[in-house]
């Protein structure tokens, strides 16, 4: 052994196994690290970089583009091919661009119709105040506009000629009253036609001295609107003395346009401020709709009534209204904030967020808009609850297409809401031949939207394939009825079969 160790080549040997095991020892790389660079090397090589400007550029690694010189963006990552019609941008220029994206949910869709309007004197209790005999106005006792009034109030004192007779008669009459009743009872009649009370007939009468003037007392109480004589005039039975407007309930009249007048209804409730009340609400339900529409303002005319004994509503007064309508007819639709949407005059137009990819790819899609809610709008088709789309930013993104030459709301090209699919049905046909095998199949073809029909001889079964959206698969059982042949649905009339060639008819 001593000399084993002492044996020179011995120890070299021994030393240049001792610098092998060294250099694995500090040299070696794991298996497992070098399969994860050999994937990362692969994924570097499948990514693909284009420019914005020019997309006609690919390329295997970042850079600048050859024709323009901007900066490449990533197209495509780990092998999987993005879809052409999408936008993909990077993480760093969706935060540039302010890009927020929200799920489309469904809601109970409610439509805010704003209102303004006016105060307004209810038409059913305004009074015009006359002259119920002709006479000259000696006294006026209520002369400025804007007085207030009550029932049974003297408003003038009238100097009546025809009233002075019509005393006259009373007083002769009331001496032969017990021989011609009738005639004291028509001079007591004729007084009481204008107007006259009972009390004063009967001073006339007790004290046998006629008065030469007469108080005119209201009839009504409220407001006087309009004065229409002065002391001195002469009027005429009928004349129109003032004008009274009772106002202890008044109409609030509010303009609704075309577009409004769908989502209103006749007891609907309303909700109004006055802007000369500020911090007061009031409620009311709406009485009545204008059928008619203005041809020169193309309003119509919506009306609440409201308690007003307190007298702090006047006419003409400024008032703004809120209805709250919900919209039934649409019952649970999908709502997507009204940012969402880029409309082009003709198209309405959103981005739906992709899935499956680490970053973030958007794609266009065509959609159908209901009523506006505010700051919202329902959806009518083109879309499904679930789904992601950019609710901010669609602007930016658009321009990110454009710049692309991929669809966007500038390109005329249309991009479907949702992809064709094909159907595939199999029924059975009855037969004979190889001339019912030409009739049937050419009879299914003859279908607009089916794409392939094929009839087998033995085992009577009609394989067809048809575009779901252009036709159904009863449209096809009654074509090929139509042409002779029954199946499992249809069964053809018998005069068509009839005609049919003898080795065509199946029928026992």
């Amino acid at each position: 052994m001593k000399n084993i160790l002492t044996d020179k080549y011995f120890r070299y040997t021994l030393l240049f196994i001792g610098g092998i095991f060294l250099g694995w020892l500090f040299f070696h790389t794991p298996r497992k690290h070098a399969d994860s660079n050999l994937q990362t090397a692969q994924s570097d090589q499948t990514e693909i970089w284009t420019c914005s400007m020019h997309p006609q550029i690919r390329m295997h690694e970042r850079g600048k583009c050859p024709i323009c010189g901007m900066d490449l963006i990533r197209l495509s990552q780990g092998g999987s091919e993005i879809d052409p019609a999408a936008v993909h941008l990077t993480k760093e220029a969706v935060q540039l661009a302010n890009v927020m994206t929200s799920v489309v949910t469904r809601q109970k869709p409610v439509k805010e119709v704003r209102l303004y309007g006016k105060v307004q004197a209810d038409e059913r209790l305004l009074q015009s105040q006359v002259a119920f005999m002709p006479g000259r106005i000696e006294r006026l006792f209520v002369n400025f506009t804007g007085e207030s009034v009550q029932r049974g109030q003297t408003l003038a004192e009238l100097y009546s000629p025809e009233l002075i007779t019509a005393q006259q008669e009373l007083l002769e009459a009331a001496k032969t009253k017990k021989v011609q009743p009738e005639i004291y009872e028509a001079a007591k009649e004729k007084l009481r036609q204008w107007k006259l009370p009972e009390s004063q007939i009967a001073a006339i009468e007790t004290s046998g001295i006629v008065q030469n003037n007469v108080e005119m007392v209201s009839t009504t109480t409220g407001v006087i609107t309009a004065r229409r004589v002065n002391t001195g005039d002469y009027v005429g039975q009928g004349s129109v003395l003032f004008e009274v407007a009772d106002l202890s309930r008044v109409w609030i009249l509010f303009d609704a346009y075309e577009s409004d007048l769908q989502f209103l209804r006749k007891g609907d409730d309303l909700e109004f401020a006055v802007q000369a009340l500020p911090g007061i609400q009031f409620s009311a339900r709406i009485a009545f709709i204008d059928p008619v529409i203005d041809p020169i303002t193309r309003v119509a005319r919506v009306r609440i009534e409201a308690d007003n004994r307190s007298g702090r509503l006047k006419p003409e007064m400024f008032v703004t209204g809120i209805v709250k309508a919900r919209l039934q007819e649409f019952g649970n639709n999908l709502v997507i904030p009204k940012s969402a949407v880029l409309w082009t005059g003709t198209r309405s137009i959103v981005y739906v967020k992709q899935g499956g990819t680490d970053e973030p790819v958007y794609k266009m899609r065509e959609i159908g808009l209901g009523p506006l809610l505010g700051n919202s709008y329902v959806i009518t088709d083109g879309l499904t609850e679930g789904e992601e789309i950019v609710t901010r930013g669609a602007f930016s993104v658009d321009a990110a297409a454009q710049l692309e030459g991929k669809p966007s709301m500038m390109n005329s090209g249309k991009v479907m809401s949702q992809p064709i699919k094909n159907k595939t049905e199999t029924f059975h046909v009855s037969g004979n031949c190889e001339m019912c095998q030409a009739r049937i199949e050419a009879a299914a073809k003859s279908v607009k939207g089916v794409i392939q029909a094929s009839w087998d001889l033995k085992t009577k079964m009609l394989r067809v394939e048809f575009n779901q959206e252009k036709t159904g698969v009863d449209a096809i059982h009654k074509a090929i009825a139509h042409a002779g042949h029954d199946t499992e649905k249809e069964r053809a009339d018998d005069k068509v079969y009839n005609t049919l060639p003898e080795c065509c008819l199946y029928r026992k």
